[in-house]
Order: structure tokens, then C-alpha cells, then sequence
């Protein structure tokens, strides 16, 4: 492994934090970055890392301090904000304790820490106050969760590390593993690391340097060491088969794992990730797959992400698409029975009281195919997808080495269950579109990026869909700085149906699949009945009629696959109702547009997919994105009455009845009300016009 240590990026950063930090923090900062750039040590948000130093409390007295990340905090992107202060003496006090439960343990916390606005320490703070050394790091490595989760583990660590480092069987991490630490430090003070039994690595040193300089030391030794006792092995071919494969079975999938609530109308969807690669296909194709797959975890931390185990398709069907959705079928329900099982063999170890988390796997393997990963959106599902990863490249590795070994049910049920555990997954609540999926067609224009931007706003991921161009790329590129992997930018031409057929597939391809449909593409010209060219009117009818017919029926056939119901909006216009003269090809084809959209509420309602339409007037630009209509039709009525850009926004404004401008934002609301399901609604249109009796819906 790389050592990663750059003095001269010490130095600059020493400067920098000068007067704000003291140089104790600011090298705990520095080198907790580095251990978390490296996936093969730690990922999202695992692992901790510790310095001594001291404090000045408001009196001026100084106070022996511990500094320890924060319950949760990534490493990779850490920053001093991440270290919660706490009082030294008093950690070391408790030590003394009996026994310490969660809440007390979190209350001794909170009660001693400097800054009450600081985030939840470490569940393993007291390991690193009872470890007499001033840096402490503690990661998970592959290399180290291989070698102690073998059978013969403590032969294989000190053949790989030698006799200094201090092995120490699994205990439940928490105030237990930090009396057990503490005390086989005191046995064995001259040892420089310690190998936490199915759990992960700690070393310490007097400096920042020192312990990852060890950290990374070790980690290579046991590197080497796995390396001379595994062959090479020649590496396969990749194979297009499992993606198409993926795409056919992930909106089949979603469907089976999304629950219902009470209201049969609400669903609790989740977002998939599949893991298509050469190495997991092996790994699911091989003999030794299925008994590897269903061993317990390789370490408890991260439970709260994957469950204890995953779920493993026998023989899937790939040839029939109704068998293999009664084989996930049952194979879910089965699942979901055993879970059941195990949540009561073991509630009562924590208590009676104790709510039942939702049952649905986490991690699906399937032979001739790979692994699918879900969670409630993109990031979780991509944890999940990370972990599973790591877990099949330590138990591939163990099998060739030994025999994996792992932890009891007890002591997996305890961490799943753990509330200090699940305090690093954030508030419960979510954003209300946060577990779906959007597309947005005709996204580059002014309403089509002000609907994104609010649909991203409300959790959702969005698949941003336009001719290719520049548009497109600049409002990607645009949104994705803000949202991340939520948002995608798919190329679509809506009036060609394998570009949408594929479109879809690239969509469900990222995310699982999809529940929103946003019909925003369209385009207009001004011409009189007397002029109007047959061939320019037939090219607003392929996008604005052919368009909405081609994407509302790819929508159908997907939602119907994915069985989770849906909700369509089409951006109508106020044409719609009061068509204007010079504007007969975009009213007639909007029209029909509308009327389309109208009758699919009808068709699709069996299937709890709800089809509405907003009808704006005169949305000009969004923060800066001009709207193409306007640009193709503003000319014309600027000139028609004898206007600039501006006088023209504002006789719009001042012809309506609340004498409002209408914005790209004002529609956005108008689609997130219908998105929301605030009222059982369907078929309907809401006018976004600041007030127009002649185009009032009737």
C-alpha cells in the first residue's frame, strides 16, 4: 500500500491552520484523510482516529483532551469540525465502571464534552482514552479482515506480522471492547498495533507520522503476506449479457422489494445498484459462492448498511420473465419469513419493546448475473454496493487461504440494533420524493430546468433527457455540482422510439427503475392557417403529439413491469383552452398532446399511475436558461405589437388578473403538488397563469 505522507503538504497546512487550530488537530486531520482515501482501509464513515492534546476551558485552566472523529464523519473528506473535544480525566475514570450501557455511555459524552453543538464522539471513544499514546488510528483493512476472519487467525497474523502485535478476540464493541483494549495494552505496552478479532486494526504512535506510518506498514505486510499464499488467477472476459440482462430484471426486482404501507397508495421504493463486474459474476458463479455469500459479515460495522446477510437467487430463470418474477417472489417472501425468525429469537436481548426494522434484503445475488445492491437512494445503495464488494474480495481471499470464521447471530442481531450504530445514518426524516426516479424530457429549456431543479430539491433523482448538445451538458453539469450522482444527463430524441426505448434503459440501467414521468419536450413556430407550411407543422406534430404518445407508452409498458404505480405530468399550455391567433400549429398539436396525456389517465389508473397536467402562460427564462419557445415566437410578438424583450414580459404580466409574472419556479409547484399526492387526483390540470378566465380549464 502507498504512504501517502507528503511533508511539504504538512507544512503548507500547518501554516494554514495557524491561529486557528493548534498543530495537534491539524495533523489528526491530515492524516485521517489520508487512511481515508484508501477504500481498502476505510469507507463511509467507518473507522476512527484520535489525538491527546489539551484544552483551555473559560477559566484558562488547561485540561488533558481528547480530540476523536465524530460518529459517522467520512474520513476521506474530513475537516476539524469532524474532531468532538472531550474531558481526558474523566473518560479515563470510567474505566473503573462495572458495566456501561449505550445511553449512559452517550450521556458521560455529552456531558464532558467542550462544545455542546460538537457531533456524537466515536462509539469506540473510550478505546482510544484507555490506549496510553497520544495519535491512535483504527481501520478496517481487507488485508487485516482476511487474516482475522479465518479460522486459524491468530496462526496467520503472526506468521504474516509478527509477535508485537497484540491480538484480541471479538467483543462487542463499545464500552466492553474499550475495557478489553485497555487492559491488553496494559499487559503488553511494548506492543505497537492491535488486530480486533472479525473488527479491524488500531495503531498508535507519539506522532501523527507515526501511526500511519505504521497503519500503512502493516497493512502491506499482510498484503504480501496473502499474496505469496493465493495463485493468480487468469482474468475473464467482460460480458454485455448481465446488463441487459439487469435491465429487464432491476424494474421487476424494485417492484417485489417496495412495501406498502397502509395507505395503498404509498410505497416505500428503493433505489438499485448493480455490481455486473468479471470478479462478482465469478464470485456468484462459483461452487463456493452461495456457502461464502451466507457466512456472517466479515466485520458488524457495517450492518446498518447491508443486513446481516444477503439473499441468494437459486437457479434464476432468466429465459421466462414471469418465472423469475415467482422466483423472486418467493424468494423475497422467504427472506422476509426468516428475518422474522431471527428478530424474535433475539429482540428480548435488547427489548421487548424493540421496533422491528423493515425485513427487505439489502444485497441480492444472483448466479449469471452478479449482485444488486438497493437502499433508500443513490449514496445508500451505493454503500451497500461497496461493502458487498470488500466482502466478497476478503471471503474470496479467505477461502484460498482457510476456512472463513465468523461472528454468532447474537452478536450481529446486537450491532443491527444498536441506536448508537444507526445515529450515523442520519435523521429519519426524508425528503418527500427522496426514494424516486424522474425523468424529465425536454429538461434544457427554461420550465423543463426550473421542474429539475425543484424535483432535486424534494430528494428525487432525475434523469435529465434532451437532444444531445450543448444544452444538455451545461444544465448537467450545472446540477450536478449541487447534487451529485442524483442527477444524470441521458441524450433522448422523443420522437424516435428506440432512442427512447434506450433512453429508459440507461435510466433504469443507473437507478432500478422509474416512477416519474415529466412530458416537457415540445416546440413551436408562429404562422397564420393561410401560410403555414405543412411540413413545418409536421414537424411540431412528430414532437408534440408523436413525442407524448411514444414516451407515455415506454412509460406504460416500464410501470407496468415495475408494478409500483407512478405519476405522469405533462407541461400542457394555456393554448390548450384559449389558442391564439398566428399560434394555430402549437395550439392544435398541444392540443392533442393534452388530450393524450387525458386519456392515459383513464388507461393507466388500473395500475395506480396517475397522469395530470399543468398548464403555464409565458414562462421567459430560468436564472439565466431562456426559454426555447420564447426564443422561436418572442420575435414575432415583439414585433406584432411594436415591443422590446421587456416590455413583452411585462404585457404578459399585466394581462393577467393577479398581474404576476409567471416563473419556471411557479410551475415546478404546480408538478411537485401532483408528485406529492396531496389529494387523490387524477385527469386534472392546474392553469399556472397568474389568473386568465378564457383559458380556464372547463
Amino acid at each position: 500500500m502507498k504512504n501517502r505522507w507528503t511533508q511539504n503538504v504538512v507544512d503548507s497546512l500547518l501554516e494554514i491552520f495557524e491561529g486557528q487550530f493548534n498543530h495537534d488537530l491539524a495533523l489528526r486531520t491530515y492524516s485521517t484523510q489520508l487512511l481515508g482515501l484508501e477504500k481498502t482501509l476505510v469507507m463511509h464513515g467507518g473507522g476512527n482516529t484520535s489525538v491527546k492534546t489539551t484544552y483551555t476551558n473559560i477559566l484558562g485552566e488547561t485540561i488533558p483532551a481528547l480530540y476523536i472523529k465524530a460518529s459517522g464523519k467520512d474520513m476521506a473528506k474530513f475537516d476539524p469540525s469532524g474532531l468532538t473535544g472531550l474531558d481526558l480525566n474523566h473518560l479515563i475514570k470510567l474505566r473503573s465502571l462495572e458495566d456501561l450501557t449505550d445511553l449512559e455511555m452517550i450521556n458521560e459524552f455529552k456531558t464532558h464534552m467542550f462544545d455542546h453543538l460538537s457531533d456524537n464522539p466515536s462509539l469506540e471513544t473510550l478505546v482510544h482514552a484507555n490506549i496510553n499514546a497520544k495519535f491512535i488510528d483504527h481501520t478496517h483493512p481487507d488485508s487485516i479482515l482476511v487474516l482475522a476472519s479465518a479460522s486459524n487467525a491468530k496462526e496467520l497474523i503472526k506468521e504474516a506480522l509478527g509477535d508485537d502485535v497484540i491480538i484480541l478476540d471479538y467483543f462487542t464493541p463499545g464500552f466492553k471492547l474499550a475495557k478489553a483494549c485497555a487492559d491488553a495494552f496494559d499487559a503488553s505496552p511494548k506492543s505497537k498495533a492491535m488486530i480486533l478479532m472479525h473488527h479491524g486494526l488500531i495503531t498508535w504512535g507519539e506522532t501523527a507520522k507515526e501511526s500511519y506510518d505504521l497503519t500503512i506498514n502493516l497493512v502491506t505486510k499482510a498484503e504480501k503476506f496473502i499474496n505469496k499464499k493465493i495463485s493468480a488467477k487468469p482474468k475473464t472476459n467482460s460480458t454485455s449479457l448481465g446488463i441487459e440482462r439487469y435491465k429487464m430484471i432491476a424494474p421487476i426486482l424494485r417492484g417485489i422489494l417496495t412495501g406498502r404501507s397502509k395507505d395503498v397508495h404509498s410505497f416505500k421504493r428503493f433505489i438499485l445498484m448493480p455490481m455486473l463486474d468479471d470478479n462478482t459474476l465469478e464470485f456468484v458463479d462459483s461452487k463456493s459462492g452461495k456457502e461464502l455469500a451466507q457466512t456472517p459479515p466479515i466485520t458488524t460495522d457495517y450492518l446498518i448498511r447491508t443486513k446481516a446477510f444477503p439473499l441468494w437467487i437459486v437457479n434464476p430463470n432468466y429465459d421466462d420473465m414471469t418465472e423469475l418474477r415467482k422466483q423472486l417472489l418467493d424468494a423475497i417472501k422467504g427472506y422476509k419469513a426468516e428475518y422474522e425468525k431471527y428478530y424474535k429469537r433475539h429482540k428480548k436481548m435488547i427489548s421487548d419493546k424493540l421496533i422491528k426494522f423493515d425485513p427487505m434484503p439489502r444485497v441480492i445475488m444472483m448466479p449469471g448475473l452478479g449482485v444488486i445492491c438497493a437502499g433508500r437512494d443513490i449514496y445508500d445503495a451505493e454503500i451497500a454496493r461497496d461493502i458487498t464488494e470488500q466482502t466478497i474480495n476478503v471471503k474470496t481471499v479467505i477461502s484460498e487461504i482457510s476456512a472463513f470464521s465468523g461472528l454468532s447471530e447474537d452478536a450481529l442481531f446486537n450491532m443491527e440494533y444498536r441506536s448508537y450504530q444507526h445515529s450515523k445514518l442520519g435523521s429519519e426524516i426524508e425528503l418527500p420524493l427522496l426514494r424516486q426516479v424522474a425523468i424529465v424530457t425536454g429538461c434544457a429549456g427554461a420550465i423543463g430546468s426550473g421542474i429539475s431543479r425543484a424535483l432535486l430539491n424534494n430528494g428525487c433523482h432525475v434523469a435529465l433527457t434532451d437532444l444531445a448538445g450543448d444544452n444538455l451538458n451545461s444544465l448537467y453539469k450545472e446540477l450536478s455540482v449541487e447534487f451529485g450522482k442524483k442527477v444524470i444527463a441521458v441524450p433522448m430524441d422523443v420522437t424516435d422510439i428506440d432512442s427512447v426505448s434506450s433512453a429508459f434503459g440507461k435510466i433504469i440501467e443507473n437507478f432500478g427503475g422509474i416512477d416519474i414521468l415529466i412530458v416537457n419536450a415540445g416546440i413551436a413556430m408562429v404562422s397564420s392557417i393561410e401560410e403555414m407550411s405543412i411540413d413545418k407543422f409536421r414537424k411540431l406534430e412528430r414532437v408534440n403529439v408523436e413525442g407524448t404518445l411514444i414516451v407515455l407508452a415506454e412509460a406504460a409498458r416500464h410501470f407496468r413491469v415495475q408494478q409500483t404505480g407512478g405519476d405522469i405530468v405533462l407541461i400542457s399550455t394555456k393554448n390548450v383552452f384559449a389558442p391564439g391567433a398566428g399560434f394555430g400549429a402549437y395550439s392544435a398539436t398541444k392540443s392533442a398532446s393534452h388530450q393524450l396525456a387525458r386519456i392515459a389517465s383513464l388507461e393507466f389508473a388500473g395500475m395506480d399511475v396517475r397522469v395530470n397536467m399543468v398548464a403555464p402562460d409565458a414562462v421567459f427564462s430560468d436564472k439565466g436558461r431562456k426559454s426555447g419557445l420564447w426564443a422561436e415566437v418572442g420575435p414575432d410578438r415583439m414585433k406584432a405589437r411594436g415591443l422590446n424583450e421587456a416590455q413583452l414580459q411585462e404585457y404578459y404580466r399585466d394581462r393577467n388578473l393577479l398581474k404576476l409574472s409567471v416563473t419556471a419556479d411557479h410551475v415546478a409547484n404546480a408538478v411537485l403538488f401532483f408528485l406529492k399526492r396531496l389529494t387523490p387526483t387524477t385527469g386534472a390540470t392546474i392553469p399556472v397563469d397568474g389568473g386568465l378566465p378564457d383559458a380556464t380549464p372547463r
